[in-house]
């Protein structure tokens, strides 16, 4: 059992609707971190933007991007995880992808579709929820907008991490700040959020806010505000053991079904 997890927060710029440029850019940044790092976690929709342009952009699961994350996976001896746009059987997906170092896969499709944009118009929602077992711990990557709906994301499955990973903009980032760590305290997990800074093609602009909580809602992080910065942050099983001992209100949740 591994007791510990290095996560590495990337929080940057994104090139509009350019996954080569992206790409050689994430490469750039997870080259440069040489500290000891199980999980790289990158924004959503890292090679393109928040994009409802789809057709411009979309891979299949045999595509660069795919054939990049297994790369450099096998490389850092670590996983990546991020989003990306798939096309599978006709449609578009936003996809969360989280590639162990062995070259496995685990996807997740993003189902809360933020309908304020159209996204639900350009892409098909998911119906299943993840849960990644990676070097004995329990991840629950999540997309976005499904930050905004905390029926979907309880704790139901006894995970030890939430993951996050958004284009969440800057008018709204209150909201961001303050649902990561409600997440965090509802669920006794520690909750990862991976946000993008930078202004894109449709002019919002991203400040970026990525940030680490504990069990308790505790902020484990403080990277810099509207620029491109990266962190890495250490979880602890102790941590969440000793919190789940102490306040067992995880046994106390409401029964509910999903539809």
């Amino acid at each position: 059992m591994k007791n510990t997890l290095n996560i590495a927060i990337i929080q940057s710029n994104l090139v509009w609707e350019q996954p080569k440029k992206n790409r050689s850019n994430f490469s750039t940044t997870i080259e440069s971190i040489s500290k000891e790092v199980d999980l790289f976690v990158l924004p959503e929709m890292f090679t393109s933007g928040f994009t409802m342009n789809p057709q411009h952009v979309a891979e299949t699961m045999q595509g660069e991007t795919v054939e990049w994350m297994r790369n450099l996976a096998l490389k850092k001896n670590a996983a990546i995880a991020g989003s990306i746009i798939i096309i599978e059987n006709n449609n578009f997906y936003n996809r969360l992808l989280f590639v162990h170092p062995s070259g496995e896969i685990n996807y997740y499709n993003k189902r809360h579709l933020f309908s304020l944009a159209g996204e639900h118009l350009k892409y098909t929602t998911g119906t299943e929820k993840l849960i990644v077992n990676y070097n004995d711990w329990k991840i629950c990557p999540l997309v976005c907008y499904d930050l905004r709906f905390p029926v979907w994301s309880r704790n139901v499955e006894n995970y030890d991490v939430l993951l996050y990973v958004a284009n969440w903009p800057k008018p709204r980032i209150a909201a961001w700040d303050a649902l990561l760590k409600a997440r965090s305290i509802e669920n006794l997990s520690y909750v990862i959020g991976v946000n993008r800074v930078g202004v894109d093609e449709n002019h919002f602009e991203y400040s970026g806010h990525s940030v680490a909580y504990n069990c308790l809602g505790k902020k484990l992080t403080h990277l810099k505000t509207n620029q491109e910065d990266n962190t890495i942050i250490t979880l602890h099983k102790k941590h969440i053991a000793e919190v789940r001992t102490k306040l067992n209100f995880l046994n106390d949740k409401d029964s509910f079904e999903i539809k």
